[in-house]
């Protein structure tokens, strides 16, 4: 439990980047919605990765370039249901984009990331 409790501290850190970035990149340097939502996921990424490799999951003792290869395969499918759920939320549910991205990350994050994370990506090995 403490885990999973770790894990949505470092998941809502990374979506004040994520979201951070997104309403900068839309806002200030007027992307389009979709391509400012793509910069705030890699950026949101970036930063959960350290966190869930550090602190969360504490696997730092395997090689950065394994655990970083199966975090981007995992990542790239959360990135499209993010950018999916972004789109259709606002396009067809007539959200704001940032409350469509707030609804759309809570489900990713915790039906999705979580999960596949844990049991995947920084997987305890038991010898």
């Amino acid at each position: 439990m403490f885990t999973f409790l770790k894990a949505q501290a470092a998941s809502l850190v990374a979506s004040a980047v994520d979201f951070l970035v997104t309403i900068i990149a839309v806002e200030l340097l007027g992307l389009w919605y979709m391509a400012g939502t793509m910069v705030g996921t890699v950026s949101g990424g970036v930063t959960h990765f350290a966190l869930g490799r550090t602190w969360v999951f504490k696997a730092s003792d395997k090689t950065i370039p394994a655990q970083a290869l199966k975090y981007v395969l995992v990542w790239n499918g959360s990135m499209l249901l993010n950018a999916s759920g972004v789109y259709v939320i606002t396009r067809y549910g007539g959200l704001n984009y940032v409350y469509s991205k707030m609804i759309t990350s809570l489900l990713v994050g915790v039906l999705y990331n979580y999960i596949i994370q844990k049991r995947y990506v920084f997987k305890k090995e038991y010898i």
